[in-house]
């Protein structure tokens, strides 16, 4: 067996939530590529269907902050290697004015979602022995972005970073490895979006050493390292992939 080999995934079933677009789907992508038998776990079903029909994917429509929905899917794919939690969503509202709802919706998404999956996916992962979860986390987990208000988010991705240590500790002897990825600012449409505001592209692009934001498909590489046996000795680890961001 060559290095190489160790990236291959073939013979494996891939579950990716929030992979309809995005990062997720780049992800799901890169996973498929490398063999696996790949699932988009979406809320969008007619955006979830078209990606998985691009990279011969299955679809299956999922709210993760549902912890029923979550143990239904998981009895349905009972045979998930693989697990990439990757559904997030961002409020960008200053901390004294956030709505609960608005509190409540990004922790359901970013937090719970990642737990309930982690919980009922890797029930499975632990009674046939094996199997790798991967959660995408943010550089945000690890420092406070500015110039835009996100308290909630950068909660809520510090948990799972957390969150991916507790999981990795507790899951090690009985052969399940967890981890995340932090990115740094990628384009996506919601950092796009960011960066019409003239104040917040300035410091986000200034203030990351490369100068760029990332593109998606820079993130599913760390992915695949994590989640493939390239990684056989890793776990508890959080892999910042932001261009820099985070030296100074």
């Amino acid at each position: 067996m060559t290095i190489l080999d160790l990236f291959k995934l073939d013979g494996r079933h891939a579950l990716v939530t929030g992979a309809a677009q995005g990062i997720g789907f780049e992800i799901a992508r890169g996973l498929a590529e490398a063999g696996a038998r790949v699932t988009i776990a979406d809320m969008n079903p007619d955006v979830g269907q078209e990606a998985a029909r691009d990279i011969g994917a299955t679809f299956e429509v999922l709210n993760v902050t549902d912890p029923a929905a979550v143990a239904a899917l998981a009895r349905k794919v009972s045979d998930v290697d693989v697990l990439v939690n990757n559904a997030g969503i961002v409020r960008n509202t200053p901390a004294e004015e956030t709505p609960d709802d608005d509190w409540r919706a990004v922790i359901g998404v970013n937090l719970d979602g990642v737990f309930w999956c982690c919980r009922e996916f890797g029930r499975g992962m632990l009674a046939r022995g094996g199997g790798s979860i991967v959660s995408t986390a943010s550089m945000s987990g690890l420092i406070s972005n500015h110039p835009q208000p996100q308290a909630a988010y950068n909660a809520s991705k510090a948990a799972v970073i957390h969150l991916t240590r507790s999981l990795a500790g507790e899951w090690a002897a009985r052969g399940v490895r967890v981890n995340a990825v932090a990115p740094g600012y990628t384009a996506t449409p919601l950092t796009r979006r960011g960066l019409e505001t003239p104040e917040w592209r300035d410091t986000w692009l200034g203030t990351t050493p490369m100068g760029r934001l990332a593109e998606p498909a820079e993130i599913a590489p760390a992915v695949l390292y994590l989640a493939s046996d390239a990684a056989s000795f890793v776990t508890g680890h959080t892999l910042v992939v932001d261009g820099g961001y985070t030296v100074w």
